[in-house]
């Protein structure tokens, strides 16, 4: 049914982050879906991002990367017992903003995306580029897609679930 095939060009744009263990570990958090790992929604919401930004003329490494790390709070937002202190809904784009510059060098498009793409619901951070706005439209789609599960389950979809070309 699913023949997803990655485009050799996205995984080298991703590689260094793919290869970190703490990015990996997030194969362990839940995310919306029974079944979806955070890592599997992310690497769906930024592959697809990838994609849209190529066509759309935009920065699409920077879409890569900053979808990828959209979702990096490293905690399991489903036990409150993890995290007391963050209102996941509002505060874990911030979370994952400081662990992904704790990790890693981002630009100004990658950090404006991991922050701002729980836009609306958090007003006070609007997009400032245009790869902000695809990577949070992205992210919304793919969650409503796994919750009615009309993408594949990780098993199904062994490229996107774990690259082998890191």
């Amino acid at each position: 049914m699913w023949n997803w095939k990655i485009q050799e060009d996205y995984l080298e744009e991703v590689a260094d982050l793919l290869a970190h263990p703490e990015v990996r570990g997030m194969e362990e958090l839940p995310q919306h879906a029974s079944g979806v790992s955070c890592l599997h929604h992310s690497l769906l919401v930024s592959y697809f991002s990838f994609r849209l930004c190529r066509r759309l003329g935009l920065d699409a490494r920077a879409a890569a990367r900053g979808g990828l790390l959209h979702d990096f709070y490293l905690y399991n937002w489903q036990d409150k017992a993890t995290h007391p202190d963050v209102s996941h809904a509002f505060d874990h784009p911030l979370v994952a903003l400081e662990n992904a510059r704790a990790r890693f060098p981002l630009t100004p498009k990658e950090e404006d995306i991991i922050a701002t793409h729980m836009f609306p619901l958090a007003l006070s951070r609007p997009y400032r580029c245009g790869e902000s706005l695809v990577v949070s439209t992205m992210d919304k789609v793919c969650a409503l897609a796994e919750l009615l599960h009309l993408f594949p389950a990780p098993s199904a979809a062994p490229a996107l679930a774990a690259p082998s070309r890191m």
